[in-house]
C-alpha cells in the first residue's frame, strides 16, 4: 500500500497500468488512506476513470452560515439562534473557518478545546460550542452525504451548583418588596416560573374555576416565544398566589403590566430585583434563584423528583435530579426498602423471630419443667388481676 504523511494530510501514492495516480485522501488517517487507496484501486480495475471531476466541498465558514440561514432560522427559538450565531461568529469560525467541511479531524477539534481552555473558557461553554459545531456537522454529513464525520467528545464538567433562598430569607424579600414587585416575586416563588415566563403571563392564562396557571409562553427581548421546553405546563395555586392575583385581576392583558400596560423589559426586572436585595440585606440573586427556591423547598417538603419536574417544565429527569439530595423523606423511603419486613433489632423477617421464640420457650419447658412451673405460677395472678 503506497500511502504517506504530506503536510499533516495523508495521500495515496501508487501506479496501476504504467499510469501514476496521486491524491488526497479524503479520511485524514493512515487507516483511512489505505481504504481509500483500495477503493480506486477497485475502480480502475473495473475500467471506471478515477479522475473526473470530484466533489469540491465548501469551507466550515460557507457551510456554517448557509446552515444558519437555512436550519436554524426555520427550527430554532429567538434566544437559541441568537446564542447558536453568537458560538459561530465569535468562537467556531474563526477557529475553522477555512477548513474544508470534509476535512475537519478529531486533532483539529481537540485542539480548538485546549485553545478555549486557555482562553479560560469554562468547560461548560465550550461544551455548549462543540454542541453547535456537532450539529453543524451532522448536517453536512446528511446535506453533502460525507462518509464520515468526526465523534466529539465533551469536556468534564463539575457537578451543578445552585443557590436559593431559606423560608426566612423569602419572607424578608417579601416584606421588603413594594407593589407590584411582591406580588411578582410571590408568584415566582410560589410558582417556579422563569423570568419570561413571568413577564409573558397573561389574564387569560389563568382558570379561576380550577385555580391553574398555563404557562403557555415566555418574553425574549420583548418579543413572546414558545417556552423552554416548547410545551405548555400546568401549575396549581396556592391560596396564598390565588388571593394575590385575584387582588389584581382585570379583563385581558398582561398580569404583570408597566405602567403604559406593557410587559415589563428584562433590565427593568434584573434592576428592581437587585435593589430589593440590597434593601432587604440579602445577597445578589437572580430571577433564577427563585425558581431554585420553589423547587427545593418542594424537594425538602417530601414531594416526588416526577411532580418537581413536572412543575417545572424539565423535559429530563436528569436536570430535577439536582434537587434530589434535599429531599430527605425519598431518600428515607428508598433505602427503607432494603429493610422492609425485617425486625430492627435482629435483622430478621418479624414471622421467623417469633417462631424461634415459640420454639426456644418450648425446649425450655422441656428440659426444665420444675423452673418452667414456677414462671407459670408467677404470671397467673398478675393475668387473673
Amino acid at each position: 500500500m503506497a500511502v504517506r504523511l504530506f503536510k499533516k494530510s495523508w495521500w495515496v501514492d501508487f501506479r496501476h497500468s504504467e499510469i501514476r495516480y496521486r491524491k488526497k485522501s479524503p479520511d485524514n488517517t493512515r487507516a483511512g488512506a489505505k481504504a481509500y487507496e483500495a477503493l480506486l484501486r477497485r475502480k480502475l480495475v473495473n475500467g471506471e476513470n478515477i479522475n473526473r471531476m470530484e466533489i469540491t466541498y465548501p469551507t466550515f465558514e460557507e457551510f456554517a452560515w448557509r446552515w444558519f440561514e437555512t436550519y436554524v432560522k426555520n427550527n430554532n427559538k429567538p434566544s437559541e439562534i441568537r446564542t447558536k450565531e453568537i458560538a459561530l461568529r465569535v468562537h467556531l469560525i474563526p477557529y475553522f473557518g477555512k477548513t474544508k467541511i470534509n476535512e475537519i479531524s478529531n486533532y483539529q477539534i481537540e485542539g480548538y478545546k485546549a485553545k478555549q481552555d486557555r482562553s479560560r473558557l469554562c468547560n461548560k461553554s465550550i461544551n455548549n460550542h462543540l454542541t453547535v459545531l456537532a450539529k453543524c456537522l451532522r448536517t453536512a454529513q446528511e446535506w453533502l452525504e460525507l462518509e464520515k464525520i468526526p465523534m466529539i467528545k465533551k469536556l468534564k464538567v463539575p457537578a451543578y451548583k445552585f443557590d436559593y433562598l431559606t423560608k426566612e430569607d423569602s419572607e424578608l424579600l417579601l416584606n421588603q418588596a413594594h407593589m407590584p414587585w411582591r406580588d411578582i416575586i410571590l408568584v415566582a416563588l410560589k410558582t417556579g416560573m422563569r423570568k419570561g415566563e413571568l413577564m409573558a403571563l397573561h389574564w387569560e392564562d389563568i382558570n379561576w374555576e380550577t385555580r391553574i396557571i398555563a404557562v403557555k409562553r415566555s418574553m425574549y427581548r420583548g418579543e413572546l416565544t414558545s417556552t423552554k421546553s416548547n410545551k405548555i405546563r400546568y401549575i396549581p395555586m396556592i391560596p396564598e398566589v390565588c388571593k394575590c392575583l385575584y387582588s389584581r385581576k382585570t379583563q385581558k392583558g398582561f398580569v404583570f403590566a408597566d405602567e403604559q400596560g406593557g410587559p415589563f423589559n428584562r433590565w427593568r426586572f434584573d434592576d428592581t430585583l437587585y435593589r430589593i436585595c440590597k434593601k432587604a440585606g440579602l445577597r445578589r440573586i437572580t430571577w433564577h434563584v427563585l425558581r431554585h427556591t420553589f423547587a427545593s423547598h418542594l424537594a425538602m417538603a417530601g414531594a416526588s423528583i416526577q411532580s418537581v419536574q413536572g412543575l417545572l417544565g424539565h423535559s429530563e429527569i436528569a436536570t430535577t435530579m439536582r434537587y434530589a439530595h434535599l429531599s430527605s423523606s425519598a431518600l428515607t423511603e428508598a433505602i427503607s426498602l432494603l429493610d422492609r419486613g425485617q425486625d430492627d433489632n435482629f435483622g430478621q423477617p418479624v414471622g421467623n423471630r417469633q417462631e424461634n421464640f415459640m420454639k426456644i420457650v418450648e425446649s425450655f419447658a422441656l428440659h426444665h419443667p420444675e423452673i418452667f412451673s414456677k414462671i407459670k405460677q408467677k404470671q397467673e395472678p398478675k393475668l387473673l388481676s
